[in-house]
């Protein structure tokens, strides 16, 4: 019988060091609830969430439109598997690729796998479309890129944390410096058998690293010289986070009705979506490409036993519907601004932040101090305290990405908590 004894953060913190893997290095809190931009431990203290899983949860928490979706398919019928056809995948399948402007979409459930079938799909098309001899089909990453830990994805890693001891590698990627298209142009020259160049538009692992206005473009430019997919990552960057529907839009000034503006949107031939997909509470994720690059897969070559399910779809389609009519990505752009320019303000006479970066509202800020320092951590362990949540990444960034459904009164109260958090660690006389 189970104890009726209060369970407290310790408690928790206690079981997962015992029995789970020792696969992540948490921020010490044990959270309970989520409801919008807020979240709650288990003793009842109460947070803004400045990460947003990574991005999963743009809708912000437990969007009630999203939860009520899934209680309704988890009560009529979850899982069929693809042997047999389901009543909302055509319909998530119709309204997906018609909001993004693509042919056709392959279901799937983690970023990772997106990146997978990618990858299969444009080693496919290169064999057999463009007619690189079997097995010779290379793809060009970035240094400092970040696109997942399964062991193909590790292989291309910058990071010796994820690659290190997880060999052999899968063989098959070319590196090239990020924001560097005349290294893409090169490699291209250089190398008749490239099928594709994968990319993040921005790189938020590494530190919401926000290249040149102009880099996708050029790199869009250059792919279709070359006869080479671009391949556009946007499973953290996508769906309104960066203050457009996708983060290759770039900086565009859309009006108050659109999410996309035609004339700076950068069509990649391969779009790979995941996290916002589902709003955080399902599994989703997906590959969309027109019909000339999709139908080189055909039955028996990919799949997946949950990808497509009924309540996957259902999922999906309601959390893209919440960012359409709910205009978070405008919500996004706004507020985005509004943070750069009052993170300015304070940075112009600090001696612990060196800059602010990003787009919309996946931010961060460069602290004075070395990446193998402490003080990153140490700022976020204080500002857990005054009750924001946000982690470090690279050891020295703080990555800034609340819900897109946070009001400027709620981003201007974070704002404070953040700047008055940064004064304690400003050197002294500051």
């Amino acid at each position: 019988m189970e104890s009726t004894i209060q369970k407290n953060s310790q408690y928790h913190l206690d079981l997962e060091a015992q029995y789970g893997a020792h696969d992540y290095h948490p921020l010490p809190v044990v959270l309970a609830k989520g409801d919008g931009v807020y979240l709650w431990d288990v003793e009842g203290k109460k947070y803004y969430d400045f990460l947003s899983a990574y991005s999963a949860v743009n809708q912000g928490h437990c969007h009630p439109k999203i939860i009520k979706t899934i209680q309704e398919q988890a009560s009529t019928l979850t899982l069929t598997s693809r042997a047999f056809h389901n009543n909302r995948l055509g319909e998530y399948l119709k309204f997906t690729t018609e909001y993004f402007g693509f042919e056709s979409l392959l279901p799937m459930n983690t970023g990772a796998e997106g990146v997978e079938t990618a990858i299969k799909i444009t080693r496919k098309w290169g064999h057999t479309i463009k007619g690189i001899p079997e097995g010779q089909a290379q793809i060009v990453v970035c240094d400092n890129n970040f696109h997942g830990r399964t062991t193909t994805i590790i292989s291309f890693s910058s990071d010796a944390g994820s690659k290190n001891h997880f060999g052999p590698h899968t063989g098959g990627f070319i590196h090239i410096p990020y924001n560097d298209t005349e290294a893409l142009e090169q490699v291209l020259q250089d190398n008749p058998n490239v099928a594709g160049f994968l990319v993040e538009p921005i790189q938020g692992e590494a530190g919401v690293y926000t290249p040149d206005d102009d880099f996708i473009a050029k790199a869009r430019a250059v792919c279709t010289q070359y006869n080479v997919l671009l391949i556009a990552d946007e499973i953290q960057t996508g769906i309104g986070r960066t203050g457009a529907l996708l983060a290759v839009c770039g900086n565009c000034s859309c009006e108050a009705q659109c999410e996309r503006q035609e004339a700076t949107y950068i069509r990649p031939d391969l779009l790979i979506l995941g996290k916002a997909l589902s709003g955080g509470v399902y599994p989703v994720s997906a590959v969309l490409a027109d019909r000339a690059i999709m139908d080189v897969i055909q039955p028996g070559q990919h799949g997946s036993t949950f990808g497509g399910n009924p309540m996957g779809s259902s999922v999906a389609k309601t959390a893209l519907e919440v960012i359409r009519d709910e205009k978070l990505t405008q919500n996004a752009r706004t507020l985005g601004d509004l943070f750069r320019a009052q993170m300015n303000v304070y940075i112009a006479d600090s001696k612990i932040v060196n800059l602010v970066r990003g787009r919309g509202l996946l931010n961060a800020i460069l602290i004075n101090d070395t990446e193998d320092s402490k003080t990153a951590w140490n700022i976020c362990l204080r500002l857990r305290d005054k009750g924001l949540l946000a982690k470090p990444t690279h050891g020295n960034i703080i990555r800034f990405a609340p819900p897109l459904v946070i009001t400027e009164e709620q981003l201007l109260d974070c704002i404070q908590i953040i700047t008055s958090t940064l004064k304690e660690f400003e050197p002294s006389g500051s």
